[in-house]
């Protein structure tokens, strides 16, 4: 049997394609830097290979899947041309493997881990479902119907896939190292609209996706009126959010998530419009969407003591309205203290002003350097030029994270794409949190 072994294994869409390779019973292993990363918890659970980066790690009979962040002159890969063993790159190799289901690719610019991950959940509650999440998550079921994955927009990567379904969550600018502006993300996703065989469901309350053209209907979901799936008569509760959908104007079912925020909702109406269509029971996705338990680093909750402590991946001025608002909603009686560490010089410099208005949404906001990438020049910008924007923004280093400690009813929430997990970390060994 063929060997399939990942260049670059702990990236979370490589991750996530290893363990749906291993779970279909495909000998697999693969390669990476040491330093650990959350993706590889998975991977060690399930007794997958990792190894170091090394040119003897590729053998004769192999098919390497190579991440996109590893140029043709990894020694890997050339090994691998050395001794003619094929080489495929991840959004090309996942682009053929989904020809086999009812694919459903999640675009768009924020919120594609949560619905991955929540429509995967709901969906395989009625049929055999394989799926890709975006955190690192993946699962190969046997004789799967269905095949739902997280589709990036990054340098057009998804454009390598004809999908049978999207669903297209909002358009924004992002990824400024790469995109011109919004209208060049625009055209990406419309180039991907193109491409879907059976049907899109969109998000109808973002202006950019309602000038959508495709060649499959396109289904519009959201709080507008004008939408095709509309959410009425939202309540907040302890629990959760519940709230009524319209299908078309007529009433059509209640449903209830364990979540809070209007993009929870938008997620979850996505999901539902989506069944709707594929003929799902709808009693399968109420009680589906009650106990979703959510992806990782989104909103994953801690408690210490009066403290909540909250790990999320926001890292667009966009998400981190969106985290605080959830967390006021959630915990209306605490204090909500971000601490944020920004991704990427280009993006924190595209956006300064934007991060200092969302971020002013919290009672505190601590900074973390500026997690750099290995892509970008650094320019003169440092974590100080946010910091002026910020009325008492106050920065924070690893070694000194007791500064915390001083609010003590609070919500601190962690948000970065870097690596802001060893500041909390190194919070919760200070306050030893088990």
């Amino acid at each position: 049997m063929t060997t399939y072994h990942f260049v670059g294994i702990k990236g979370s869409g490589m991750s996530a394609l290893a363990q749906v390779l291993h779970h279909k019973g495909y000998d697999v292993q693969g390669s990476d830097v040491e330093k650990y990363f959350f993706t590889q918890k998975a991977l060690e659970e399930a007794g997958i290979p990792l190894l170091p980066f090394q040119a003897e790690n590729i053998q004769p009979g192999m098919q390497v899947i190579a991440g996109n962040a590893f140029s043709d002159d990894h020694e890997e890969i050339q090994r691998a041309k050395e001794l003619d063993v094929p080489v495929i790159r991840y959004h090309k190799f996942l682009g053929d493997f989904m020809k086999n289901f009812i694919s459903i690719a999640i675009t768009g610019a924020h919120g594609k881990t949560s619905t991955t991950g929540l429509l995967s959940h709901v969906i395989s509650g009625a049929e055999p479902t394989s799926y890709l999440i975006g955190d690192g998550t993946g699962q190969g079921t046997k004789d799967a119907k269905y095949f739902v994955f997280e589709a990036c927009e990054y340098r057009r990567h998804f454009l390598s896939y004809d999908p049978d379904y999207a669903v297209m969550t909002n358009i924004d600018f992002d990824h400024p190292d790469y995109f011109a502006d919004v209208a060049d993300v625009f055209s990406a996703f419309q180039e991907m609209a193109l491409k879907v065989k059976k049907g899109i469901f969109a998000c109808g309350d973002d202006e950019h996706l309602q000038g959508i053209q495709a060649k499959v209907p396109v289904v519009f979901y959201g709080f507008g009126e004008d939408n095709d799936f509309q959410a009425r008569n939202v309540e907040v509760t302890p629990e959760g959010t519940a709230f009524n959908v319209f299908v078309r104007n007529t009433f059509y079912a209640d449903f209830k998530i364990p979540t809070f925020g209007d993009h929870n909702i938008l997620n979850a109406l996505a999901v539902i419009a989506l069944c709707h269509y594929e003929e799902i029971d709808t009693e399968i996705v109420k009680e589906r969407l009650l106990t979703f338990g959510g992806v990782k680093r989104r909103f994953s909750e801690k408690k210490a003591g009066r403290q909540i402590l909250i790990d999320d991946y926001a890292h667009h001025p966009t998400e981190i309205k969106a985290t605080i608002n959830s967390a006021r909603q959630k915990y209306p009686d605490k204090e909500i203290v971000a601490i944020f560490q920004p991704h990427t010089f280009s993006r924190t410099q595209t956006f300064l002003t934007d991060f200092a208005a969302s971020l002013s949404g919290a009672d505190a906001v601590y900074l973390c350097d500026i997690f750099g990438s290995a892509r970008e020049n650094h320019g003169k910008l440092t974590i100080e030029d946010l910091q002026g924007k910020i009325d008492n923004a106050r920065l924070l280093q690893e070694e000194d994270t007791s500064l915390l400690k001083d609010h003590e009813d609070s919500v601190l929430i962690f948000m970065g794409a870097g690596d802001i997990q060893k500041f909390q970390a190194a919070y919760e060994q200070h306050i030893q949190v088990k």
